[in-house]
This record gives C-alpha cells, sequence and structure tokens, in this order.
C-alpha cells in the first residue's frame, strides 16, 4: 500500500509534521516504527525526523496488516452501494451483525467484507467497520478497506462530522415536529440496554417527524449527533415512543407486521479524506418497513 504526497514549497519541516498535516495518526506513526512501513523522500528512504527543505515527494509505504485467523472468510450475501480503493458503502440487511463476538465468529458483515476482498485478491484483509448497526438495524455502513483510511477518517468520526441519518417508526403520536433529545446514557445495571442516566456519557439526537399515524405511531427522520449504543432506542423509549418492534426497550414485539425494531440508516454523507470531495448515499427503505408503512396508511385512511 502505498501512497504519495507533493511539497510544493521550501519551508523547513520534519517528515513526521509534513505526514501528519496530512492526515497520518500518531498510531501509524507507532506502526512505521515498529518497521511495518517506510518513508521515501524522492524515492530515498528517509527517518521520520528527516528535515524537509526543498520541493519533493514524499510517499508512505505500509505492510499489509495481519488478518485475524480466528475470523474467518465468509461469502453470505454483500450488498456494495459503493467502492474503491479505500472505501466499502454497504446496505446491510437486518439480522446480520456488524463485527464478530461471542455467540459469531463466522458470518457477520466483517466476515462477508473479508471473504468479498479475498475474491478480489486483495492483501489487506482487515475490514474497519466505521458506522456499526445493531444486528437488526438495516442500512447504510461504511467499511474502510484497510488502517490508514480509518486514521485518515478518525478525526470525521470523533467530531461527528460523518452524518447519519435514520428512518425510525415510533409507537405513538409524537407531538413536537422537530426537537434535540440531549439526554445522557449509560448502561442498565444487568442488562445490554441503555438507560437515561445523569451519570451516563452525552447524548444527543436530533430528529424531524415524517410522518403521523394517529395514535398509532409516527415515522421520523433522525440525526446522530453522537454516536452511543443503541442511542436511537433509548432516546425514544424513554420519552414514552419505543419503536415499533423493539422488544428491548418496551416496543411490541411483531406489531403492524414488523418483527424487528424499525430502524435504518437511511443516509450517509462524508468527506473522502483522499480525495477532499463529498460523498453522499441513500438506500431504500426495506421491504418489511414499506409493508409496515403501507398498512398504518391504509388504516389512516379508513
Amino acid at each position: 500500500m502505498k501512497f504519495t504526497w507533493q511539497k510544493d514549497d521550501q519551508g523547513e519541516e520534519t517528515v513526521k509534521t509534513f505526514l501528519a498535516r496530512h492526515g497520518v495518526s500518531h498510531r501509524m506513526f507507532r506502526t512505521i516504527k515498529h518497521d511495518q512501513g517506510k518513508v521515501l523522500v524522492d524515492h530515498r528512504s528517509q527517518r521520520l525526523g528527516h528535515l524537509l527543505i526543498d520541493p519533493c515527494a514524499v510517499t508512505l509505504i505500509l505492510a499489509p496488516e495481519k488478518p485475524d485467523p480466528g475470523v474467518p472468510p465468509s461469502d453470505g450475501q454483500l450488498n456494495v452501494l459503493y467502492e474503491d480503493t479505500n472505501w466499502l458503502v454497504i446496505d446491510k440487511q437486518a439480522g446480520l451483525n456488524s463485527v464478530p463476538g461471542p455467540n459469531n465468529r463466522s458470518d457477520t458483515l466483517v466476515n462477508r467484507v473479508k471473504g468479498y476482498l479475498l475474491s478480489q485478491n486483495a492483501k489487506d484483509l482487515v475490514p474497519h467497520v466505521l458506522t456499526r448497526l445493531d444486528r437488526f438495524t438495516s442500512g447504510l455502513t461504511l467499511v474502510a478497506k484497510h488502517r490508514f483510511a480509518q486514521g485518515l477518517i478518525n478525526k470525521q468520526m470523533e467530531d461527528h462530522s460523518v452524518v447519519k441519518k435514520y428512518v425510525a417508526l415510533v409507537e405513538g403520536h409524537v407531538e413536537k415536529q422537530h426537537d434535540l433529545i440531549d439526554l445522557p446514557l449509560r448502561q442498565s445495571a444487568g442488562s445490554f440496554a441503555q438507560e437515561v442516566n445523569e451519570a451516563g456519557k452525552s447524548a444527543r439526537t436530533e430528529y424531524w417527524v415524517l410522518e403521523n399515524f394517529g395514535s398509532l405511531a409516527t415515522l421520523v427522520e433522525v440525526q446522530l449527533h453522537t454516536g452511543r449504543t443503541h442511542q436511537i432506542r433509548a432516546h425514544f423509549s424513554y420519552l414514552g415512543h419505543p419503536l415499533v418492534g423493539d422488544e428491548l426497550y418496551g416496543g411490541q414485539c411483531d406489531e403492524f407486521g414488523m418483527r424487528r425494531q424499525a430502524l435504518h440508516a437511511a443516509k450517509l454523507v462524508f468527506v473522502d479524506p483522499f480525495t477532499n470531495k463529498k460523498l453522499k448515499y441513500e438506500s431504500r427503505l426495506p421491504q418489511d418497513l414499506a409493508d409496515t408503512l403501507k398498512y398504518l396508511r391504509n388504516e389512516k385512511s379508513q
């Protein structure tokens, strides 16, 4: 894996400072120091402390990341919406775990991406899932194909400038057409669920009402401004509007035909740090959610 930048001025700076200005992280510098990468200046190997003065080409070469033998590749279905040398945008189906865990290490999104990359004879076989979705949440997921791409986009992830918008169907009639839910969350004692608690971490969820179905349900568009576990599900449950089908947070199972939480990651926007271009993607509603909305619209019209 090789990346080259051009230094066009005669200002003095070290190789490390130059690379840091181009987004190379401290973790990547450690990788270079541990002989898993090297730097070339005009095709000659140099140390990170080498002083750059004249215009030159600076090239970073990284060895492939060692894949985890405990994460086998899978040839399961993978709906790829976009791909280049650095990124995959995948439309994940409900029911598929994002990453391997104790109960499933053989067929998750990561396993399937690993299998997909193997079929392309790729050298980097460690997918980095950047926008994880719960198992039963469907929609757009951004995956970095290698650790350098992950490192370059980390700042966007940390300051939440990667735009993630969801469509959620919640129980009951939501009165406010637009609001920002700003309530801290922490894990509930003895449960996988999250709860609103002053001792928790900051969590902010913005929403806009898209459609009301009387007292039955409300369709909302949601944007996350933080990335806490189960954030959307926990916040709406606390407001008395759990997601349709979300048993963990008080929703009714199999309500209006939904057999999972009615949550879909519908829009994704980020700036590609390699090109500085803004990339935008959208995902159509899955069939189960579309069928539920059709049922509710019919009920509303009667």
